[in-house]
């Protein structure tokens, strides 16, 4: 037996590809539906679904770079004649059905490796060169537009190898030829109707309608909307507009989370801030603040719908935070100290803040760290390896006095 491939017969770099890739994918289709369905509701739940969807991205990276290698090959080597060459219309599904195969097989892995590059937490790949692509930014439209992919991509992938194992089973138990047996390892004697390579001719229909087939089933994920974001929550939460003494131009409410090891940044997209502000009061109360959070705005990572769940921010029952405080000076600047409202549990709090003022605008940073357990957020995830206690915010924003 041959390491290269004859003009009769596979050589064993092909028929290990093969049977390798058929390994991988047999069982990666498997675990990534088993992962998916797992809960995760405790601390050993999520450890368990996480273990497995990381399992999952490890093996489809091994994939995407067994399938170039396999493609890779396959260029350089002679590909063996079909056994029954005068059969044009079954040669042509065969060769499209390769296509699909083959394009699947670098299309699968690589969407959903972009997709984890785009978000941030649960299930890192494991190997030492980081969870980042180059060129793939961490937006969370990129990562649904990729998850949607991913799906249709794999899919696609499915269904050509089901017919791929339908062709071959046919050729070995009604034609009774040796298709089947020659991708095996071991001598085959080849079949006389067997063509060489040179007698054989080339056609880009095959290529063209594979093109075709990933272009319907595109199509069909958009029409079925697996390309846009998806909450487990359907409330909304409009905020009333607020008298202000200072209008916030710009800002942001960026939060971190360790879960299993690894920080996960969120941020919540729509919040309103009333504030009354005075440098020139000449007392230690320098003016107050009421900030409203709305917390189905919030995305952190690929575990936005868990943190909206009802184990965590409960969104149903308590749809927005509340922040109330008076500003007052301290020694290095001022503070914010108030009261914090989160999922109904209320909690002193002292915020200092850093100001810059210049004519009527202001600057304004500060940095906290809050526990979770204080508000009742994540108690079935008793333990730190899961999901860490504490919660890093910062809060950035640039405010305009409103003119008398």
């Amino acid at each position: 037996m041959t390491l290269a491939n004859t003009a009769t017969r596979y050589g064993t770099i092909s028929k290990s590809f093969h049977w390798l890739t058929a390994l991988l994918i047999l069982s990666l289709i498997p675990l990534g539906i088993i992962a998916n369905d797992l809960p995760f509701e405790t601390s050993e739940q999520l450890d368990r679904k996480a273990f497995l969807f990381s399992l999952h991205k490890t093996l489809g990276v091994f994939v995407f770079f067994t399938a170039l290698a396999r493609i890779y090959t396959a260029l350089r080597q002679t590909k063996p004649g079909p056994v029954h060459a005068d059969r044009t219309l079954e040669k042509f599904a065969a060769d499209t059905v390769h296509w699909l195969m083959y394009g699947s097989l670098v299309l699968v892995p690589l969407s959903g490796w972009i997709h984890h590059a785009a978000t941030s937490g649960f299930a890192p790949i494991w190997w030492p060169f980081g969870q980042n692509l180059p060129f793939v930014p961490k937006n969370e439209t990129v990562a649904s537009v990729f998850s949607g992919l991913h799906i249709v991509f794999e899919r696609v992938l499915i269904a050509a190898i089901i017919l791929h194992v339908l062709g071959a089973l046919k050729h070995h138990f009604l034609d009774k030829d040796v298709t089947l047996r020659r991708m095996w390892f071991g001598n085959v004697q080849s079949q006389s109707d067997s063509q060489s390579p040179s007698s054989r001719r080339s056609s880009a229909l095959p290529m063209a309608a594979a093109i075709a087939a990933w272009l319907v089933a595109l199509g069909i994920g958009s029409v079925i909307g697996v390309y846009d974001r998806h909450t487990t929550t359907e409330t909304e939460v409009t905020l009333d507009e607020v008298q202000t003494e200072w209008a916030v131009q710009e800002g942001t409410i960026k939060f971190i989370i360790t879960q299993l090891g690894s920080e996960v940044e969120g941020q919540f997209a729509d919040w309103t801030a009333s504030i009354r502000f005075d440098e020139n009061t000449g007392t230690d109360q320098a003016g107050d603040v009421d900030v409203q959070i709305a917390i189905p705005s919030m995305t952190v990572g690929s575990v936005t719908n868990q943190a909206l769940g009802p184990d965590f921010f409960d969104v149903t029952t308590h749809p927005t935070a509340q922040f109330t405080a008076d500003i007052v000076q301290i020694v290095d600047g001022y503070s914010a100290n108030g009261t914090l409202t989160i999922r109904g549990v209320s909690r002193p709090l002292e915020m200092p803040i850093s100001l810059s003022l210049k004519d009527d605008t202001a600057n304004v940073e500060a940095q906290l760290t809050l526990d979770r357990r204080d508000f009742g957020i994540g108690d079935n995830m008793a333990e730190e390896s899961s999901l860490g206690f504490a919660v890093k915010v910062e809060i950035k924003l640039t405010a305009q006095r409103n003119s008398e």
